[in-house]
């Protein structure tokens, strides 16, 4: 065989791949270990949604998933771009939250060089989808949000909060509630949620929005305090946190929810297996007591809502991120 005939058929080999039928294809899935992307370091929403869910998956597949963290870039956008190039064999996953369609969105208006597009990317489910939560340390002055909008009116731009990154969920989340305040904060942007966490814990910045899951520990322990809610209902986690609309900032709805992603080409059988693996993770008694020992509960849906779910709350939260407007 020559060079051009060679060339040839490993440019086939896609296409024969997919022209294997479905029963065929998904029996052979997986013959190797699997990567599971997470864009953040350790100690956040999307880590701790995907160290369950790869336990899980392990069992029923047969095959090691394996958790990698790379974080790196504003809110996750090394990690979800990373996944996006991968070769699209359901060997390299992604478990990542919402910002995933705003860092585009965000390249965008800084006129940078897009890493990803959202298109690039197959929901295959949803596991978690939490509200956000305004947190602050329990030795801080404010015992109400109303406290904290007080004082930030008194010091505009002096009280500082944590994010894992510009134009990530927990940016966007404290941008929605300041610009509902008419209160001016100073943003701190880290790695990841964990990164943002140690740095309230140690005094570094004074408030942030994460979701229940990160913040729960801490606060059953006596460290954190939490002043509001930004879903549109209170959670059993939290049951005598008000939400922010209860308090009148009509305007704030933020949640972080973390999904399971993998390369919009993806061979259908392929996505039919993991989709199949998915459901029977989510009714898992281990992922489901792991979830609620963290303060959040399972939120799991298949791919075709999670899809549509995706695109509505995409389309708010890029409406959000225009809103802010460019920040450093």
């Amino acid at each position: 065989m020559d060079r051009r005939d060679l060339l040839r058929a490993v440019a086939a080999l896609p296409l024969l791949r997919a022209a294997l039928p479905e029963p065929a294809f998904a029996q052979t899935y997986p013959m190797r270990n699997i990567t599971l992307i997470v864009p953040f370091p350790a100690g956040g929403q999307a880590d701790l949604a995907a160290r369950p869910v790869a336990m899980a998956l392990e069992r029923i597949l047969g095959k090691p998933v394996i958790v990698d963290n790379r974080a790196g870039g504003g809110g996750g956008s090394v990690g979800n771009a990373a996944a996006a190039r991968a070769e699209p064999d359901g060997y390299t996953l992604l478990m990542t939250l919402s910002s995933l369609a705003v860092l585009p969105e965000a390249d965008r208006l800084f006129d940078r060089p897009v890493a990803y597009e959202i298109s690039q990317f197959m929901p295959i489910a949803r596991v978690l989808a939490d509200p956000t939560l305004l947190a602050v340390p329990a030795s801080a002055p404010w015992k109400t949000a109303q406290d904290f909008v007080e004082d930030a009116k008194k010091r505009p731009g002096q009280i500082t909060y944590g994010s894992s990154g510009p134009y990530g969920t927990l940016h966007v989340a404290m941008e929605m509630f300041a610009s509902s305040a008419d209160i001016k904060l100073l943003h701190v942007p880290f790695r990841g949620a964990g990164p943002a966490l140690t740095a309230l814990l140690s005094g570094t910045v004074q408030a942030i929005a994460a979701a229940p899951g990160t913040l729960k520990p801490q606060v059953d322990d006596g460290k954190l305090r939490v002043l509001g809610n930004c879903g549109a209902q209170r959670i059993a986690s939290f049951p005598d946190v008000p939400i922010f609309q209860e308090l009148g900032y009509k305007d704030v709805e933020m949640y972080i929810w973390a999904g399971l992603f993998a390369q919009s080409s993806l061979p259908a059988p392929v996505a039919s297996r993991l989709r199949e693996a998915m459901a029977q993770v989510m009714t898992s008694p281990d992922v489901l007591k792991s979830f609620e020992a963290s303060g959040s509960l399972v939120a799991y849906q298949d791919a075709p809502a999670f899809s549509e779910f995706v695109a509505t709350d995409s389309a708010r939260l890029i409406a959000a991120v225009k809103k802010i407007g460019k920040v450093e």
